[in-house]
């Protein structure tokens, strides 16, 4: 057997900055990097559950249950490695995306190594460099976050998505195009919203939005379907689309006009191609949302962007945006025109600083085939 061990190792890692959406605000990050080595290799996978479950229901301790208890031993047991085959064995467990997703990436990234390509030549991406957006939360007063839009704008960024709540959405948009009126903006409300709040959506329409995201809970496409009939705005789904078959569902009721693609969210790679594929078919564009991941998730989100149908910036930001000291180098940085180019070494294209994660790390646990 080539899969010679795998290893999860519990990180925590502080954010430069707060990050508030309408969850709440956070100061800092818990998550799990998963190794997968055989024949000497190392790929490396990042699962982007957080601590509480707000975002979703996962979280860093019931994916370390699934993968320790199910996942992990049941790969092991039936000497699997080829990632595609793993995503198909795991489709028999029920829910878990992000625990999948960050097993199969350690194995896209093993494959990759083994075959001396970079994972976007891999996917048969096509492009060199990914265009960057960049992701705001709310902050304490409109002007601090005008404020921070500037700065964000100076370093090369050229789209930005601000984070809404009820209270914290049309004066905000507002205060920023009377500073920044041609700036490609959109706003995120992560589902805090409900029908009754049509009316105010309607005023959002005003400002010119790139997209509006997520404006209902996850599992309300109806409501979204019937929204985007009454504004201009493209609305965007992220908590709603989990899989091809969520995809499918919302593009038939017209909920949206843009998926936004989180390979956690979604389980994996080979899920996120499939909605990919189904979205180019259909003429939507999406592109790639991000969880706030370390350089190791980073690095996998950029070369999942290289692919066709991916045509917006992307919440794909310079490492210095969340991390003081990145678990990776080089660190991922934009250039002037707002671009991240994608490594072309092998796998994930960067070099995991294991002393970093020696140093950031809360809890670690082998497993090896029996």
């Amino acid at each position: 057997m080539s899969l010679e061990r795998i290893e999860m190792s519990l990180l925590h890692l502080p954010y430069v900055h707060y990050f508030e959406t309408s969850f709440g605000r956070e100061y800092d990050r818990t998550f799990i990097i998963l190794r997968a080595v055989g024949d000497g290799v190392t790929g490396y996978g990042e699962i982007v559950a957080a601590a509480s479950p707000l975002y979703s229901y996962e979280t860093t301790e019931t994916a370390w249950h699934v993968l320790r208890d199910f996942f992990i031993p049941l790969i092991l047991k039936k000497d699997l490695e080829d990632p595609a085959a793993v995503a198909r064995e795991l489709s028999r467990f029920r829910g878990h995306p992000m625990a999948r997703s960050g097993l199969e990436l350690a194995l896209w990234d093993l494959k990759a190594k083994k075959e001396g390509l970079s994972l976007s030549r891999l996917y048969g991406g096509k492009r060199s460099a990914i265009s960057a957006g960049v992701s705001i939360g709310v902050q304490d007063t409109p002007d601090e976050l005008v404020e921070r839009i500037g700065a964000f704008l100076e370093e090369g960024y050229r789209r930005v998505k601000i984070k809404i709540k009820p209270g914290w959405d049309v004066r905000i948009c507002e205060s920023i195009r009377k500073t920044y009126p041609d700036l490609l903006l959109q706003a995120d409300a992560n589902g805090g919203y409900s029908p009754d709040d049509i009316p105010l959506m309607k005023e959002l329409d005003e400002f010119s939005l790139l997209m509006l995201e997520q404006v209902f809970p996850p599992f309300d496409l109806l409501d979204h379907s019937r929204l985007q009939k009454m504004i201009k705005t493209p609305l965007c789904l992220d908590e709603s689309i989990t899989s091809v078959t969520t995809t499918r569902q919302a593009l038939e009721l017209e909920s949206c006009r843009i998926v936004n693609i989180k390979v956690g969210r979604v389980g994996g790679i080979v899920e996120a191609r499939r909605i990919h594929d189904l979205c180019e078919e259909k003429n939507i564009p999406v592109w790639c949302g991000g969880m706030l991941e370390s350089g190791v998730g980073r690095a996998h989100n950029v070369h999942l962007a290289t692919l066709p149908d991916f045509v917006f910036p992307h919440d794909i930001s310079a490492s210095r945006r969340y991390y003081k000291e990145d678990i990776v180098e080089p660190p991922f940085d934009i250039t002037e025109e707002g671009m991240i180019p994608v490594p072309d070494g092998p796998g994930i294209g960067v070099e995991v600083l294991e002393d970093r994660i020696a140093g950031a790390t809360q809890r670690h646990q082998v497993f090896k085939p029996a």
